[in-house]
Order: C-alpha cells, then sequence, then structure tokens
C-alpha cells in the first residue's frame, strides 16, 4: 500500500512539475508576443512619420531619399526583431 502512495505521490509531483513548466512557457510566449505587437507599434508611428516627410517634401518640392534612411533601417531592425520573437515563439511551443 506504501507503494501505492508513493507512486502516486511520484505521479502528482510529476504532473505539477509539468504543469509549472507549461505556465513558465506561456508566460514566456505571451512576453514575446507582447514584445512584437510593441515593436509593430514603433514600426506604425514611424511609417505615419515617413509619410507625413514625405508630403511635407512633397509640398515644398523638395524630395531626398536620404531624408528616410534612419526610419527605414529603424523598421528593418524591428522587423527583424519581431521575427526572432516568432522564432522564439515557435521553440517554446515545440516543446509543448
Amino acid at each position: 500500500m506504501s507503494d501505492f502512495f508513493e507512486d502516486l505521490g511520484k505521479r502528482i509531483s510529476d504532473v505539477a512539475d509539468d504543469i509549472g513548466k507549461r505556465a513558465g512557457d506561456t508566460i514566456e510566449v505571451e512576453k514575446h508576443k507582447s514584445q512584437i505587437r510593441s515593436l509593430k507599434r514603433a514600426n506604425e508611428r514611424d511609417f505615419i512619420e515617413i509619410g507625413q516627410m514625405v508630403y511635407d517634401k512633397f509640398r515644398n518640392g523638395e524630395v531626398s531619399d536620404l531624408d528616410y534612411t534612419a526610419l527605414c533601417e529603424a523598421i528593418e531592425k524591428r522587423d527583424e526583431e519581431m521575427e526572432k520573437h516568432r522564432e522564439e515563439i515557435q521553440r517554446i511551443k515545440e516543446v509543448f
């Protein structure tokens, strides 16, 4: 009978450990998703700013591609960061 309770205790412990790991993984996935949302919002702000800059330059008869380089590079960097977060989410989900 004591073997039964020892085995039951081990199974309960294993299940609790598994649940704890899954909860931790879920939290980590949500953290990455939050980072992606934040990066997307920053890109959206820069897209709006790029549009305003283009329009202002258009109205003033000035068009220079170099003015937009910094914003475009920032957008590309955030796109790369978002992809890394997506890959990490996929890695975490594969462990489930």
